[in-house]
């Protein structure tokens, strides 16, 4: 039998355990051939706005997938080769050369990866069309778009899989070349229990991990302050706190559960707790490293679902009206006759402003104190359009400004206020209060000056006292509302072909909205898929490890037929310790992802609750499915053994 009659002959006895691994490996490529053929395909991105960059979002999101599939790869790997370690050995016990061995593996891997290649490929030519279905109903676009074969993504697929194929391939020489008989023999055995850990020093560091995840977890809440500084040293400290908590903390937990119980687990702790006393060091990293890529990826699908389903809102913010011109009358006027001709419904209405210099106080710190430029905006014109604000008394002034939270905590901006505001009218100063701050505009994004809102009777003094100072400008604004959405695209269609120069900076409602829509629904469309891999590659790593830890069990579950116990009494255990395995990792990622969402809050000013409970249901579903298999196959070797202890 030649090496490559007996690789594949290896793999079709060994399918059972590469079958999750193939559909894994498989899909993960499936979506970087997908992306990479969006990447190069100019249909779609001629129907979106130029702001919206097709082509380095699919980019990046090609890097992170070959990041992913790596460290996949490189884990499941090292995972089977610990599996047939013993295989391994008995070839180098009849006389193979470890050249012969390594051509064997090395051959069988590339037979592998040409398997999921060639799936991958053809699967992701059949499931582009539904990817870009998908994406074009995030985006908000209509159109039909034909996608046909992209060769250069089949290239940059096939290139990836060859760096996949050399990586673990190095990896298997390397494992190969520096393991002895024994150390292969051995390698499929279960270690003996680790000494107690030293009660004093595992406390002290224990209670370190907990102390680190923790001062993390209060950083997330004033991140904004500093925010380099304290990003780093949340992320920091919880990274090294998720390591500490598995390597030492959780095994501490339960060296003190079983001092607890004086040695006297009983057969469920037995088969639940005690493999995790010694299982629990070794798997440390890989525990970390899959608690944190799960709190990435809820933290990443939380906060790109709150970004696209909030953009409607969040663009009423900045800008409420559709259409807004400054001092200028004529194409005011000309553009509400092009709307006429059009048939479109619309609402016009003229708010008289007064631009000033001026300064506002804060009463926190006497020396912040410099000129800026005030907008001063009558209430009752404001509620002629339709303004949802109620008019201050005379003298009073209501800051509004949508931006408040994006430039710094909004607890301590509201420290600031009431305040006052100073202005220099011909050599003397004249003070008006300055109530409080609205997190919205009540003008359009683009108006010069900070939005205040006052009474139409104060504005008018202002504008008669200041009338003559630098910088003092009466502004009239033609304010445009479309109730009717299908006409509003229409209008906004309009005022871009006719109305918007290059050099002038201007918004319309319409235009913005759709643009931020595509932004983040192209957002939300990576996110997703790449959380799905994130998600499919650890769950695959913990069913892989469960894998090789039932196998090295198979021994205890042997003895205990042999004493009488039956299926469900040593399935009752298993069970435990995979509700255990599965639910520390989800549930400390969640906790973990909650206050990373906290901390990334001040970028959003909607609801972000709402999109999280939706991630973190889907992944705790997927990851249940995950544990169901793992059951399922320690149920199949359990079964095995008491079939054959009946024999």
């Amino acid at each position: 039998m030649t090496v490559f009659e007996l690789a594949l002959r290896s793999m079709r006895q060994n399918v059972k355990h590469y079958y999750l691994y193939f559909f894994a490996l498989n899909f993960s490529m499936s979506l970087y051939f997908v992306f990479t053929s969006l990447q190069h395909d100019q249909a779609v991105q001629n129907m979106t706005y130029p702001s919206v960059d097709f082509f380095a979002g699919f980019q990046i999101a090609g890097v992170m997938l070959i990041i992913i599939v790596g460290i996949f790869s490189i884990s499941a790997n090292g995972i089977f080769l610990r599996r047939r370690s013993r295989e391994i050995g008995l070839y180098q016990l009849i006389g193979l050369s470890k050249g012969w061995v390594a051509r064997y593996l090395i051959i069988e891997n590339i037979l592998i990866g040409l398997g999921a290649l060639l799936a991958a490929i053809i699967f992701g030519a059949l499931i582009s069309r539904l990817f870009v279905l998908i994406l074009l109903n995030l985006l908000d676009l209509e159109g039909i778009v034909e996608i046909g074969f992209s060769v250069p993504a089949a290239l940059k697929t096939l290139m990836v899989y060859l760096l996949i194929i050399v990586i673990t391939s190095i990896q298997m020489i390397w494992r190969l070349y520096r393991s002895t008989l024994i150390d292969l023999f051995q390698a499929d055995k279960r270690p003996d229990l680790d000494k107690p850990p030293k009660a004093v020093t595992s406390a002290i560091f224990a209670l370190l991990g907990l102390a680190l995840i923790g001062y993390g977890y209060e950083l997330s809440g004033h991140i904004n302050k500093q925010l380099f500084v304290n990003a780093l040293l949340m992320l920091g400290s919880i990274v090294a706190g998720t390591f500490l908590l598995f390597r030492i903390t959780i095994r501490w937990c339960f060296y003190q559960f079983r001092k607890h119980k004086d040695g006297h687990l009983g057969l469920t702790n037995s088969l639940s707790v005690a493999p995790l006393m010694h299982h629990t060091k070794a798997n440390a990293n890989s525990l970390t490293l899959i608690t944190l890529l799960s709190a990435m990826t809820i933290t990443m699908i939380s906060m790109a679902y709150s970004f696209y389903y909030s953009v409607e809102q969040e663009t009423r913010r900045d800008l409420p009206y559709d259409f807004m011109f400054e001092n200028e009358r004529q194409e005011a006027q000309s553009f509400k006759k092009d709307l006429e001709k059009e048939g479109i419904d619309v609402k016009h209405h003229v708010v008289e402003a007064v631009l000033t210099m001026g300064t506002i106080l804060n009463p926190n710190d006497e020396s912040d104190k410099f000129e800026e430029s005030l907008l001063w905006l009558p209430a009752e014109q404001l509620k002629q359009t339709g303004a949802d604000i109620n008019i201050p008394p005379d003298g009073e002034v209501i800051l509004y400004n949508a931006g408040a939270s994006l430039a710094g905590d909004l607890d301590e901006q509201s420290k600031r206020y009431p305040t006052k505001i100073e202005l220099e009218q011909h050599g003397q100063t004249v003070m008006y209060t300055l109530r409080t701050l609205m997190e919205r505009n009540i003008m359009n994004l683009d108006a010069p000056g900070n939005q205040l809102l006052v009474s139409e009777a104060t504005m008018d003094e202002i504008a008669k006292e200041m009338a003559g100072t630098p910088d003092y400008k009466k502004i009239r604004f033609d304010t445009y509302q479309v109730p009717d959405k299908e006409e509003l695209s229409k209008a906004s269609s309009l005022y871009n072909a006719k109305y918007v120069s290059d050099d002038q900076l201007t918004y319309d409602f319409y235009t913005q909205y759709k643009e931020v829509l595509q932004t983040t629904g192209l957002l939300i469309f990576i996110a997703a898929f790449l959380g799905l891999v994130f998600l499919i590659s650890t769950g695959s790593i913990l069913y892989f490890k469960q894998m090789t830890e039932a196998e090295q069990e198979k021994q205890s579950f042997k003895t205990l037929r042999q004493l009488g116990f039956d299926v469900n009494m040593i399935m009752k255990g298993i069970i435990r310790k995979q509700a255990i395995v599965f639910l520390l990792p989800l549930t400390i990622g969640m906790l973990h992802s909650i206050f990373a969402i906290k901390a990334a809050s001040f970028m959003i000013r909607s609801n972000t609750m709402f999109p999280a409970s939706i991630a973190m249901t889907i992944y705790t579903v997927i990851y249940f499915v995950f544990a169901l298999l793992t059951i399922r196959y320690y149920r199949n070797i359990v079964k095995t053994l008491c079939h054959n202890h009946h024999l």
